[in-house]
């Protein structure tokens, strides 16, 4: 019979710390690389996003720069917060009670940041298709930047009240030393369930459902006026593809938004606390994380001009001279 292996202490020369989680070495360095993975991913696709953005004039506009906004929130998610929760998972936190309230502070803001940073493009959005011939006047980008400037304060200010508590005591819910663990009660994580996820996730649904029976009824208009002409054939099949992209995208940017936070939010819905078990609290979380990793996929990758300035990014052109006045769209 093989010894039993005790787990060690976070903190040795202290009784009380907390001890190190029990795991096998090759599923502990495999899990590692591919959260590391992950949030190296993270960074380096919002990145991209925000050099191209910042770098090239052409895409200096008030749409863009909400894709900006979106892009610095999963930034700091995969520069802070997924790196956090890396070394949550040692069960071991060796940077104090102050640190750890800093960062759950930090992790919410983010958090909230980016689900308002949706909103806000999806109400972008609906603006530039429903009401094209104002849109410009109405979607200004002295209006995105005060837009903007508000989401990261509310995010601020919102989370600052459902996390007062723990921030006055951040070390009052560990059972041990060396633990970092914030939990909601649940009245708090009612609010935080409506205000961070029922709602956004209806105005998006409400606003992209909108624009898609508009483009929808667009291309139909388009398929109906070139119909009456001898080129019925093309542009039909070029308006049922708008149609079928259409509800692609729309469909992608709902179902995923859904299936990242349904986990997470699921024991408030339930009538729970938020300190559920440690695996699935893992998993919620890193999938919640995840979707600042797929975000630049969703809305970036999307768009043609994404693509160019990558090439002119990892080319180098960027550095010289003049670069930022490059054709990319």
């Amino acid at each position: 019979m093989e010894p039993r292996q005790e787990a060690e202490l976070c903190f040795p020369l202290i009784n009380t710390s907390c001890k190190k989680a029990l795991q096998h070495r090759a599923e502990t360095v495999f899990m590692y690389i591919l959260l590391i993975c992950i949030s190296f991913l993270t960074v380096t696709l919002n990145l991209l996003v925000i050099i191209s953005i910042s770098h090239f004039r052409q895409l200096h506009t008030p749409t863009n720069l909400l894709l900006l906004s979106l892009a610095v929130s999963d930034l700091l998610v995969g520069l802070l917060v997924m790196p956090g929760q890396i070394l949550l998972g040692w069960s071991c936190w060796f940077l104090g009670n102050f640190t750890c309230g800093l960062f759950h502070y930090a992790s919410f803001i983010i958090t909230s940041s980016s689900v308002g940073n949706m909103v806000l493009i999806s109400v972008d959005r609906y603006v530039a298709i429903n009401d094209p011939l104002c849109y410009s006047t109405k979607v200004t980008q002295a209006s995105v930047k005060i837009s903007v400037c508000l989401c990261w304060t509310c995010a601020v200010s919102y989370n600052g009240l459902i996390l007062n508590d723990f921030l006055k005591h951040p070390g009052r819910y560990n059972s041990c030393y060396g633990q970092c663990v914030s939990v909601i009660n649940y009245i708090s994580g009612a609010v935080d369930v409506i205000v961070t996820f029922i709602a956004p996730i209806t105005v998006i649904i409400v606003l992209y459902m909108r624009v898609f029976v508009v483009a929808v009824s667009q291309a139909r208009a388009m398929r109906s006026h070139i119909a009456a002409v001898s080129l019925q054939g093309s542009v039909g099949r070029i308006a049922k593809k708008s149609e079928r992209k259409a509800a692609k995208t729309l469909g992608v940017v709902v179902v995923v938004f859904l299936m990242c936070f349904c986990p997470y939010f699921y024991p408030s819905l339930a009538g729970q606390d938020t300190s559920t078990t440690v695996i699935f609290s893992v998993f919620s979380m890193w999938l919640l994380n995840c979707n600042s990793c797929v975000n630049p996929l969703i809305y970036a990758f999307f768009y043609p001009w994404f693509r160019k300035s990558v090439k002119l990014i990892v080319t180098l052109q960027i550095l010289q001279l003049d670069s930022c006045d490059a054709n990319v769209l």
